[in-house]
Parts: structure tokens; sequence; C-alpha cells
């Protein structure tokens, strides 16, 4: 098995169906919504719950747009990011298709949030996708509906595979040791 089979193999590992409550993995560690080495990410933590995924978030001041209130772009990331986690559950890849967002209050930098989002239908490789953000008192201040494309994990691969490859040059080059990482052609 070549390297990159092995990069595609470890990819597809992660879509095995979690139990319920069960926190799920970041996408990457620098994933912009998730990734718990992004210094200007969202450090999304998401559990699964039944047929869906929740999260608790906080926006801060990072992500402000106007004075004390959260920029719609950070929250359309976030949600983005949640229903990325609802691949875990179908057991394969997707990639956004479709993403509509109704902005119906104000969301608050520092207050914590519920984020919530389920799979409403499937027609195929596409998915149909809904999610809330409501705040502490249990007022909805974002809905948003989706349609996600279920790819194949090398959709993904490929670039993994490039983002390890420019990475591990990088650091042979800061560290003197050999240049890139041997893979074999994709048929």
């Amino acid at each position: 098995m070549s390297r990159f089979d092995d990069l595609i193999a470890t990819f597809a590992e992660k879509f095995r169906p979690p139990d319920d409550g069960a926190r799920l993995a970041s996408h990457h560690a620098n994933c912009l919504g998730c990734g718990e080495d992004n210094p200007h990410g969202h450090h999304l933590e998401v559990r699964r719950a039944g047929d869906g995924v929740v999260a608790a978030h906080a926006f801060d001041r990072r992500h402000e747009g106007a004075p004390g209130i959260a920029h719609g772009g950070a929250l359309a990331t976030v949600i983005d990011d949640l229903y990325g986690f609802l691949q875990y559950l179908v057991g394969g890849p997707a990639v956004t298709r479709r993403l509509e967002i109704e902005y119906l209050q104000p969301v608050l930098l520092d207050v914590t949030y519920r984020l919530e989002a389920h799979l409403t239908g499937r027609d195929g490789r596409r998915l149909q996708v809904e999610a809330t953000i409501t705040d502490p008192e249990g007022q909805r201040v974002l809905t948003s509906t989706a349609m996600f494309v279920l790819v194949d994990v090398a959709h993904f691969a490929a670039a993994y595979a490039r983002t390890l490859e420019s990475a591990i040059t990088k650091t042979a080059e800061e560290t003197g040791g050999p240049r890139g990482v041997e893979r074999e052609p994709r048929p």
C-alpha cells in the first residue's frame, strides 16, 4: 500500500459513526471552525446528539462585527463547520453546495449559545440539513438550511497529502533534513 493510500485509509477512519453523546474529532487541527491549533479559529467542541450534533459556543472579540456583536461571516463559518460534523453520522465526507442563513437577532460576544444541526433529508448523494443557534433563554437567534453533497474520500485526501507534503518539506528545510515526501503517482 502506498503512502497516499495510507492517507486515504486514515482519513476514511474518521467516518465511522460515533456513539450518541460522544465528542466528535475535529476535522483537522487547523480547521477554522473546530481546529485546536488555529489561533483565529472558533475551536468548536461538537457532540453527537441522536441523529444530529450539538455544541456550545461563545463568540469573542476576534469574531466581532458591529461593536459587541458577532460578525455574520463568523456565524456562517460556525454553522458551515457544524454541518460538517454531520458527515460523521452519514458515514462519508461531504461538501457544501448551498448554505442559507436567517439572522433573527444579534448574537452577542461573550455569551454562550447552543448550536444544533441535523439531517432532514437525503436524495442520493445530496444531503438536506438544518441548524439553529439559540441564546441562553432558548430563543432562536439564527436558523439555517443547507445542501451538502457526499464526495469520495479521495476528494479531501489529495489535498491532505499536498498539505502534509508541504509541512514535511517546510520542516525539513528548517531543520536541514530530507526534502519532501515520496508519493506514488495516482492512477
